[in-house]
C-alpha cells in the first residue's frame, strides 16, 4: 500500500508541475512578471454578443479582394516560427545576445530545440539593433568583471564567448565610456 501511494503522489505533483507549466506558457512574459493573468473567454466579448445597427443588416456590395493583411501574413507563418521570433525576443531583450547567440541558443539540443529554419526565421524577423546589444553586453562585462577593452572585445567576439560580429563588438568598445 505505502508504494501505490508514493506513485499516487509523485504522479499528482508531475501534474501539477506540468498545469503550472502550461499555464505560464499561455501567459505573456509581461503579464507572468506583472502577476496578472490573461483574460479569460468569459471575459472577451464577441460579435454575436454585440447588436448589429440596422444599417449593417443590409446585404454591402460586393468589393474586389483585399491585400492580406498583417494577421492573414502572420497565420501563413508556421506556428514553430512564431514561437521562435517570441522566444528570439526575449533572449534579445532580457539577455542582450547577439545575432549568432541567439540563433545557436534557439537551435541547440541543450537550448530551445528550435528547427534550423525556424531559428533563422526567427533571427530574420527579430527588429534588434546588433551595435547596442553588443555595447550593453561590453557594459555588462566592463561593470561586472572589470574587463579590459581588449579583452571584453575578444570575449564579444568569441566563438566561445557571446558570438557578435567584429564590426558589433568594435562599436560596443568605441562607445563604452559614452
Amino acid at each position: 500500500m505505502t508504494k501505490a501511494i508514493k506513485i499516487a503522489s509523485i504522479t499528482t505533483g508531475g501534474v501539477f508541475v506540468l498545469v503550472v507549466f502550461i499555464s505560464l506558457i499561455g501567459s505573456s512574459p509581461e503579464t507572468v512578471r506583472a502577476g496578472k493573468t490573461e483574460p479569460t473567454a468569459s471575459a472577451i466579448t464577441t460579435t454575436a454578443d454585440v447588436p448589429l445597427p440596422p444599417a449593417a443588416t443590409t446585404a454591402a456590395p460586393t468589393k474586389p479582394a483585399a491585400a492580406p493583411t498583417t494577421e492573414s501574413k502572420q497565420a501563413a507563418v508556421p506556428v514553430e516560427h512564431r514561437s521562435a521570433l517570441k522566444k528570439a525576443e526575449s533572449y534579445v531583450d532580457l539577455m542582450h545576445m547577439s545575432k549568432q547567440g541567439v540563433y545557436d541558443q534557439l537551435t541547440s539540443d541543450y537550448g530551445e530545440k528550435f528547427s534550423a529554419a525556424a531559428a533563422q526565421y526567427a533571427v530574420d524577423n527579430l527588429k534588434a539593433d546588433w551595435n547596442a546589444q553588443a555595447l550593453a553586453s561590453a557594459k555588462n562585462y566592463q561593470d561586472t568583471m572589470h574587463m579590459s577593452p581588449s579583452a571584453i572585445h575578444d570575449q564579444l567576439t568569441s566563438e566561445y564567448g557571446e558570438k557578435f560580429t567584429v564590426a558589433e563588438a568594435d562599436y560596443a568598445i568605441a562607445h563604452l565610456n559614452d
